[in-house]
């Protein structure tokens, strides 16, 4: 998808890029990360990583002041935040499981 949005679109504003990026392809990095989390860990935040490049303006800064800039939030934390999402679901009854079976001690 990346390649897709740097062959196609020669507009690198922060508008277009965060937009085509958010609409096209986090969804794929997000079930990604929810699949081979944390064996590719570094692999998938690559994605992002890429991402925030084709950004006009912030190349030379570090990953970390990119996203920040940038507006986004880490994939790390967004996947906390998925699986803390999650667990409340499950503790409170929105999916058919045995919760205690589930969680193990």
């Amino acid at each position: 998808m990346l390649g897709m949005i740097k062959q196609n679109f020669s507009d690198r504003s922060r508008d277009t890029i965060i937009s085509l990026y958010k609409t096209l392809v986090i969804a794929h990095v997000e079930n990604c990360s929810a699949i081979w989390s944390p064996r590719c860990d570094k692999l998938i935040e690559s994605v992002q990583r890429r991402a925030s490049k084709l950004v006009t303006g912030v190349q030379g800064l570090q990953h970390n002041e990119r996203v920040k800039q940038l507006g986004l939030m880490r994939l790390g934390r967004r996947r906390v935040r998925s699986d803390l999402i999650e667990t409340f679901k499950i503790m409170n009854g929105e999916y058919d499981l045995n919760r205690d079976l589930f969680f193990s001690a």
